[in-house]
């Protein structure tokens, strides 16, 4: 009887813990999000159309509940730079593609953490930071921020 009850427990916890997520993959970040920050720049010339890395992943895919470090720190380093790269763009030609795509980048790395309980907060923070850089402090021009805008929008809604 004492044999019978302790497997049938240990089916039970075993059936919580597939039930809980054990089984889920949520932890596992899509290859095209580690391909690097030219794959990034790539997929965002369809903004503010659909985005797909590799033409099949969106962007907001890429932020996975219990990611793990190793591919956070990689996709981090990718969009930081693809941020970075873009955003110097944006300001030299004032505004326009280079800030919509931007501003797509963004809003669907935003989409993607908002169901990820906070880790990727400080991912989200650095990608902000380097979106709205400007040397000097200078305002950034009225049409790179409506560009922006119309890509973040873009971006947080089907990125």
């Amino acid at each position: 009887m004492r044999t019978r009850i302790a497997i049938a427990l240990g089916i039970l916890s075993a059936l919580l813990a597939v039930g809980c997520g054990g089984g889920r993959g949520d932890d596992s970040t899509p290859v095209a999000c580690l391909e690097g920050t030219g794959t990034y720049l790539k997929a965002l010339r369809s903004a503010p159309g659909a985005v797909r890395l590799a033409g099949e992943t969106p962007i907001s895919d890429c932020l996975v509940v219990n990611q793990q470090g190793g591919d956070l720190a990689t996709l981090g380093e990718a969009t930081v730079e693809a941020a970075t790269q873009l955003n110097a763009r944006a300001r030299a030609e004032d505004g326009a593609e280079a800030a919509l795509r931007l501003g797509y980048l963004i809003g669907a790395a935003q989409r993607g953490a908002d169901g990820t309980e906070g880790i990727h907060s400080d991912l989200i923070r650095r990608l902000t930071i380097a979106a709205r850089f400007s040397p000097d402090r200078r305002p950034l021009s009225p049409a790179f921020l409506a560009a922006y805008e119309r890509g973040f929008a873009a971006g947080h809604s089907g990125g």
